[in-house]
């Protein structure tokens, strides 16, 4: 049986975007940053940033009971949240590489699940897709960008004090990665076709086609900002806008979107501001300390890196609870 994913339509305004950054990096390659850059940074405030800034609503939407007692809910939210960063900027601080095995390989994860096919794939599927599919969004990059790649990467680590990977290094995770991930989705695919659900397949075919081309066409660091913004970020603000109004099975429009987006930020204002302003702190004290675009661009790494462990565990183990249950 063919199960239709409630998110298809969303989705297809994102498809719709990643469309036209590709267009944009072939018929303007020079002026890419331009173009792209202001639609990057406005987005990346009012989804990049904004769309981790309800994750306190996550355990009240989905498992209500545990949030009962709003002081004792508050307390635990607080400090479980604000000790999962502590531990991250620890390893930073301790032990950089280990570090950012784990921001990289949590991202994956994370982007990956979010990604997932919705209505009623095995579990297997779910842990495999989540798992290519993130792993698919770092393999392009380092193929197909080898250079930019390394640079994002080892400038990560030198901001950390730590040393660079060789490039033989990056060499064997291709070596291993590449076949890894594309024998997997063709492993994943006849899976859905054997189920007959090639709908699904045809959905992740196409999906898999669009970041392709998004992510050969564009440099690293534009690419992996279209996704995040537009793709990644755009269906986590519609889930939870979902989750936490109680619209689900309504017909999703382009204006059912905005509406959605529009709620999501409401509620999201008071940690909104609060991160907006400790980031102009930061970059604040960057700049004044002179520093480069690549030392910026490692700073915003860092300090997304300190948010994602507490924030792809609320999504996993709250809001895609029925998946791994399953």
């Amino acid at each position: 049986m063919d199960y239709p994913s409630p998110h298809l339509m969303p989705r297809r305004y994102s498809y719709a975007v990643l469309l036209a950054a590709v267009a944009v990096g072939l018929l303007m390659p020079r002026l890419a940053n331009w173009l792209l850059g202001p639609a990057l940074l406005l987005g990346m405030l009012l989804l990049g940033v904004a769309h981790g800034a309800c994750d306190q609503y996550v355990v009240p939407a989905t498992h209500p009971l545990l949030a009962r007692e709003r002081a004792r809910y508050w307390a635990g939210f607080l400090g479980g949240y604000l000790g999962l960063a502590g531990v991250v900027l620890v390893l930073w601080w301790r032990w950089p590489a280990l570090a950012l095995a784990v921001f990289f390989g949590l991202t994956a994860w994370h982007w990956g699940s979010a990604d997932a096919p919705v209505g009623g794939p095995h579990r297997s599927q779910w842990l495999a897709h989540s798992l290519l599919r993130g792993s698919f969004l770092f393999l392009v990059p380092l193929w197909c960008w080898p250079t930019e790649t390394q640079a994002v990467v080892n400038g990560l680590l030198a901001l950390a004090g730590a040393a660079p990977v060789s490039a033989a290094g990056y060499a064997l995770a291709l070596t291993w990665l590449a076949p890894t991930v594309l024998g997997g989705h063709l492993l994943l695919w006849g899976s859905y076709l054997m189920q007959g659900r090639g709908t699904v397949a045809a959905t992740d075919a196409l999906e898999v086609a669009l970041l392709t081309a998004l992510l050969v066409v564009l440099p690293p660091v534009l690419s992996a900002g279209v996704y995040f913004v537009f793709w990644h970020s755009l269906q986590h603000v519609q889930r939870m806008s979902e989750l936490m109004s109680g619209a689900n099975g309504e017909a999703v429009t382009g204006r059912r979107i905005l509406a959605d987006v529009g709620f999501f930020l409401r509620r999201s204002v008071p940690l909104l501001l609060i991160s907006l302003l400790a980031l102009a702190v930061l970059y604040g004290l960057a700049w004044t300390r002179a520093a480069s675009p690549s030392v910026l661009l490692s700073l915003a790494l860092l300090v997304a890196s300190v948010v994602t462990l507490p924030h792809a565990l609320l999504v996993t183990l709250g809001m895609d609870a029925a998946r791994w249950r399953r």
